[in-house]
């Protein structure tokens, strides 16, 4: 079944929907185009009262000779109990380049959400949202393809600057670029490295935090990335024995 909506091809699998907002074989300044074409559709505000389901994705690059891995883990909340999982392997088919990680990603990503028989309220991207020299990195990118609230959390810093935050959990500081926030820097667990916020879509810079926190249970990473950390590194036995045969062949 398809249908066609503001002229975006929609593609459904009955939970998730996937707009073919673009195609995928591009230039660096072709894909450069597009962000700055896309940007401006971002929407940097709203709140998500109580989400039932979160997914957290996450992708690992293969090393030489080996497939990617990309993986979407939703959980319930507040339990945070698995209630999905999903991945796809495959070849990766641009090299990373800064600034255009969601071209390199986004294909594979969208492979593994198109398995998925539940629909998330949320998502958590381990990569930026609005923190991004256009302010269109992988999270927003993606929450424009899924129609879906996004959040990108992010391990290091793409662009912009910002003061240490406390050490404590829950202290943040403002990522600023020029007069712009663009996110906060925020520490998730005392005395660990913080995490990059940023808005993906669709949700409020502030809520964003206050999810991320709730999300935490005691590490660095929120739990729906933690886990989609995990199974995209291979390092979920039960995750790694469904998909082997697939990502072997």
């Amino acid at each position: 079944m398809a249908a066609f909506v503001s002229g975006w091809r929609i593609s459904y699998n009955y939970y998730v929907e996937i707009k073919n907002i673009h195609d995928w074989l591009r230039t660096a300044a072709q894909a450069v185009a597009i962000q700055k074409r896309l940007a401006p559709l971002v929407v940097r505000n709203g709140r998500i009262e109580r989400p039932a389901l979160i997914a957290g994705v996450d992708m690992a690059a293969g090393r030489a000779g080996q497939p990617a891995r990309a993986a979407v883990i939703v959980l319930s909340y507040p339990e945070l109990e698995v209630v999905a999982t999903e991945t796809a392997c495959g070849e990766l088919s641009l090299p990373y380049i800064p600034g255009l990680l969601s071209f390199r990603e986004l294909p594979l990503i969208l492979s593994a959400l198109k398995k998925l028989r539940v629909t998330p309220d949320l998502f958590m991207v381990d990569g930026q949202g609005i923190a991004h020299p256009r302010r269109f990195g992988l999270a927003s990118h993606l929450a424009l393809f899924t129609g879906r609230p996004t959040i990108g959390c992010a391990k290091s810093r793409l662009c912009g600057q910002s003061q240490p935050p406390g050490q404590e959990a829950g202290s943040l500081s403002r990522l600023m670029d020029g007069d712009e926030v663009i996110g906060a820097v925020l520490r998730t667990r005392a005395g660990v490295k913080p995490v990059f916020i940023s808005i993906g879509s669709g949700i409020g810079l502030e809520a964003a935090v206050e999810w991320v926190l709730a999300a935490c249970r005691g590490h660095r990473l929120p739990e729906p990335l933690r886990l989609a950390h995990r199974a995209a590194a291979g390092n979920s036995l039960e995750i790694a024995r469904a998909e082997e045969a697939g990502c072997r062949s």
